[in-house]
């Protein structure tokens, strides 16, 4: 389950030296949680609150794209990013087009700039939650209105 007040983090990739260099740069800052396929991924999306999710394109059984267009059909609401070691245009279309994803990066990543990434798509998580909670407070102020303003009418 989700550590406290961290950014929790679900890295999917096939290769397992980036999936343990990826949990030993980032543990420290963020909850991390590791999967070695797209359906692995999935599972673990079953039982784990999850902010960012980050996977590499190229994967047997499942891509990276095919994966986030499984994601999206239950989970909308954690920030996708597509990691990948090759420059596939098509890749980066499906993406960003089927994805919906938020940042494309190449590998190998920069340690700083992944961190900045994660941090910058935690804020559009964020954001985009404090927005539905401020939309379910205006709708209720609205109904609220709405039936005095007809009480009003009525009397």
């Amino acid at each position: 389950m989700e550590s406290k007040g961290k950014i929790s983090v679900l890295y999917v990739d096939d290769e397992i030296n980036n999936l343990n260099s990826f949990k030993a740069a980032f543990r420290r800052d963020f909850n991390i949680l590791i999967a070695t396929s797209g359906r692995e991924g999935l599972e673990l999306l079953k039982h784990n609150v999850v902010h960012v999710i980050i996977t590499d394109q190229r994967m047997p059984e499942m891509t990276g794209v095919d994966f986030l267009i499984e994601v999206l059909k239950e989970y909308t609401d954690p920030v996708r990013i597509l990691l990948t070691g090759y420059t596939d245009i098509t890749a980066v279309i499906d993406a960003v087009n089927k994805g919906h994803i938020y940042y494309y990066l190449n590998k190998p990543w920069d340690e700083a700039q992944l961190r900045i990434i994660i941090k910058n798509a935690y804020e559009i998580f964020h954001l985009r939650e404090e927005n539905r909670e401020l939309i379910e407070k205006l709708m209720d102020v609205n109904g609220q209105l709405e039936f005095l303003l007809r009480q009003n009418l009525l009397s």
